[in-house]
């Protein structure tokens, strides 16, 4: 299975050459200890096209990527993608059934990993479908340079200790990480990426099955 979305280009560009004063790429006039300089300018130019590229990866914008609100948390249903999507109902039943008896089934469904990325939201850990997707663009990537590139920011997001976005994994895992880094390629975070995928069928998906929200549409 292959998920091919549009990504933006991995390379440094400048950002709203056009905008306000004060927006990142924008040259501005004046006080020149008060203006990012091209160094700032060129990192923060590198975060924007990263999170573009992560949340078009993950299908979610990217305010959805990495802002989450404490009262949409509690009154946002998981399931509500779906519903509101206008599916025939008949197979949405189909499809739900489907998906409440293989977890293969489910990830291999566009609609059925969206549901499931709303659920693993709700409990706080996005973060492993996000880094099995990531994992997946990257294994549809020809050009060795984004290769190159991508495995640094799947490292930087999801492996290293310092991010916010970090999975678990093993000592293995990580050292396997670690050695592939030397010689990154479409592949370096295969055992990782089945190691995470194991978790969530045996973790999250049971307590997925289990919800409010999914037995609510089960049972429509």
């Amino acid at each position: 299975m292959g998920i091919r979305p549009s990504v933006p280009s991995v390379r440094l560009m400048m950002v709203g050459g056009g905008g306000r004063k004060g927006t990142p790429g924008n040259r501005t006039s004046g006080n020149s200890a008060n203006s990012p300089s091209s160094d700032q300018n060129d990192e923060v130019t590198k975060y924007i096209l990263h999170e573009e590229w992560l949340a078009d990866v993950c299908g979610v914008s990217r305010r959805r990527l990495t802002i989450r609100n404490e009262s949409e948390m509690q009154t946002d249903n998981p399931c509500r993608d779906l519903t509101d999507n206008g599916l025939d109902e008949a197979s949405t039943q189909e499809e739900l059934q489907i998906w409440s008896k293989s977890f293969d089934k489910l990830m291999q469904s566009n609609k059925g990993r969206r549901l499931f990325l709303g659920f693993l939201r709700s409990e706080y850990s996005e973060e492993n479908m996000h880094f099995w997707l990531a994992c997946e663009d990257l294994k549809e990537e020809k050009d060795p340079d984004k290769v190159a590139e991508k495995v640094r920011l799947i490292y930087e997001d999801f492996v290293s200790i310092l991010s916010p976005r970090e999975v678990s994994l093993d000592g293995k895992a990580r050292d396997l990480i670690n050695r592939n880094m030397s010689r990154p390629d479409q592949h370096t975070f295969d055992d990782a990426q089945a190691q995470i995928y194991t978790l969530m069928q045996r973790d999250s998906y049971p307590r997925f099955l289990a919800s409010t929200a999914f037995r609510a549409l089960v049972e429509q």
